[in-house]
Protein backbone atom coordinates (compact mmCIF):
# COMPACT_ATOMS: atom_id res chain seq x y z
CA UNK A 1 0.00 0.00 0.00
CA UNK A 2 1.35 3.61 -1.26
CA UNK A 3 1.64 5.62 1.62
CA UNK A 4 2.50 9.20 2.83
CA UNK A 5 2.95 10.43 6.66
CA UNK A 6 3.36 13.91 7.49
CA UNK A 7 4.43 14.92 11.29
CA UNK A 8 5.83 18.11 12.70
CA UNK A 9 2.77 20.66 12.34
CA UNK A 10 1.93 23.05 15.29
CA UNK A 11 1.01 26.07 16.68
CA UNK A 12 3.90 28.71 15.88
CA UNK A 13 4.06 32.38 16.61
CA UNK A 14 4.27 35.03 14.25
CA UNK A 15 8.19 34.72 12.98
CA UNK A 16 9.01 31.43 13.84
CA UNK A 17 9.92 28.32 12.35
CA UNK A 18 8.61 24.90 11.84
CA UNK A 19 9.74 21.65 9.92
CA UNK A 20 6.93 19.21 8.26
CA UNK A 21 8.09 15.83 7.36
CA UNK A 22 6.59 13.18 4.88
CA UNK A 23 7.77 9.72 5.10
CA UNK A 24 7.01 7.38 2.45
CA UNK A 25 6.03 3.74 2.99
CA UNK A 26 5.34 1.11 0.10
CA UNK A 27 7.30 2.74 -2.02
CA UNK A 28 10.17 4.74 -3.20
CA UNK A 29 10.17 8.70 -3.15
CA UNK A 30 13.01 8.33 -5.54
CA UNK A 31 10.80 7.41 -8.35
CA UNK A 32 8.21 10.14 -7.82
CA UNK A 33 7.97 13.91 -7.72
CA UNK A 34 7.37 15.48 -4.59
CA UNK A 35 5.14 18.26 -3.36
CA UNK A 36 3.76 20.44 -0.37
CA UNK A 37 0.23 21.50 -0.67
CA UNK A 38 -1.61 23.68 1.78
CA UNK A 39 -5.65 24.09 2.32
CA UNK A 40 -7.16 26.71 4.74
CA UNK A 41 -10.29 26.62 6.25
CA UNK A 42 -12.24 28.08 3.76
CA UNK A 43 -10.17 28.40 0.71
CA UNK A 44 -8.97 26.63 -2.36
CA UNK A 45 -5.67 23.83 -2.38
CA UNK A 46 -2.97 25.50 -2.82
CA UNK A 47 0.66 24.49 -4.48
CA UNK A 48 3.39 26.01 -2.21
CA UNK A 49 6.38 23.77 -3.04
CA UNK A 50 7.64 20.72 -5.23
CA UNK A 51 10.67 19.00 -6.41
CA UNK A 52 11.64 16.86 -9.38
CA UNK A 53 12.42 13.58 -9.03
CA UNK A 54 15.97 13.73 -8.76
CA UNK A 55 16.18 16.94 -6.85
CA UNK A 56 17.49 18.76 -9.68
CA UNK A 57 13.90 21.08 -10.26
CA UNK A 58 12.21 22.85 -7.38
CA UNK A 59 8.90 25.42 -7.82
CA UNK A 60 7.96 27.25 -4.90
CA UNK A 61 4.60 29.63 -4.73
CA UNK A 62 5.29 32.99 -4.90
CA UNK A 63 3.54 33.30 -1.30
CA UNK A 64 6.67 31.48 -0.01
CA UNK A 65 9.34 32.22 -1.74
CA UNK A 66 12.34 33.15 0.31
CA UNK A 67 10.79 31.86 3.31
CA UNK A 68 10.26 28.13 2.96
CA UNK A 69 12.43 25.48 1.74
CA UNK A 70 11.99 22.17 0.19
CA UNK A 71 14.22 19.11 0.88
CA UNK A 72 14.54 15.02 0.58
CA UNK A 73 16.43 12.46 2.25
CA UNK A 74 17.22 9.99 0.11
CA UNK A 75 18.19 7.35 2.76
CA UNK A 76 14.75 7.78 4.25
CA UNK A 77 12.63 8.08 2.06
CA UNK A 78 11.51 11.54 3.03
CA UNK A 79 10.42 15.04 2.01
CA UNK A 80 11.07 18.05 4.29
CA UNK A 81 9.49 21.30 3.83
CA UNK A 82 11.65 23.91 6.33
CA UNK A 83 9.21 27.09 6.97
CA UNK A 84 10.98 30.11 8.32
CA UNK A 85 9.46 33.44 9.38
CA UNK A 86 5.89 32.04 9.29
CA UNK A 87 2.79 34.05 9.14
CA UNK A 88 -0.73 34.17 10.16
CA UNK A 89 -1.75 33.64 6.90
CA UNK A 90 0.52 30.63 6.62
CA UNK A 91 -2.08 28.91 8.72
CA UNK A 92 -3.55 25.71 6.76
CA UNK A 93 -3.06 22.19 7.16
CA UNK A 94 -0.59 21.11 5.04
CA UNK A 95 -0.40 17.99 2.76
CA UNK A 96 2.64 15.89 0.95
CA UNK A 97 1.78 14.33 -2.29
CA UNK A 98 3.80 12.36 -4.96
CA UNK A 99 3.54 11.22 -8.56
CA UNK A 100 5.14 9.08 -10.43
CA UNK A 101 4.32 10.44 -13.90
CA UNK A 102 6.09 13.49 -13.59
CA UNK A 103 8.89 12.40 -15.41
CA UNK A 104 10.54 16.15 -15.68
CA UNK A 105 10.59 18.77 -13.43
CA UNK A 106 6.97 19.04 -10.65
CA UNK A 107 3.81 21.02 -10.79
CA UNK A 108 1.82 23.10 -7.99
CA UNK A 109 -0.84 22.49 -10.28
CA UNK A 110 -1.81 19.11 -10.88
CA UNK A 111 -3.27 16.18 -8.53
CA UNK A 112 -0.74 13.85 -7.33
CA UNK A 113 -1.23 9.71 -7.51
CA UNK A 114 -0.34 10.00 -3.58
CA UNK A 115 -1.56 12.14 -1.18
CA UNK A 116 -1.11 11.86 2.74
CA UNK A 117 -3.85 12.87 5.50
CA UNK A 118 -2.11 16.05 6.26
CA UNK A 119 -0.63 18.21 9.12
CA UNK A 120 -2.18 21.06 10.63
CA UNK A 121 0.24 24.37 11.01
CA UNK A 122 -1.27 27.56 12.95
CA UNK A 123 0.83 30.36 12.87
CA UNK A 124 -0.78 32.63 16.07
CA UNK A 125 0.25 34.80 18.90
Amino acid sequence: QLQLVESGGGLVQPGGSLTLSCAASGFTLDNYAAGWFRQAPGKEREGVSCMSRRGGVTVYADSVKGRFTISRDWTKNTVYLQMNSLKPEDTAVYYCAADRRLTDGCSLQRTYEVRGQGTQVTVSS
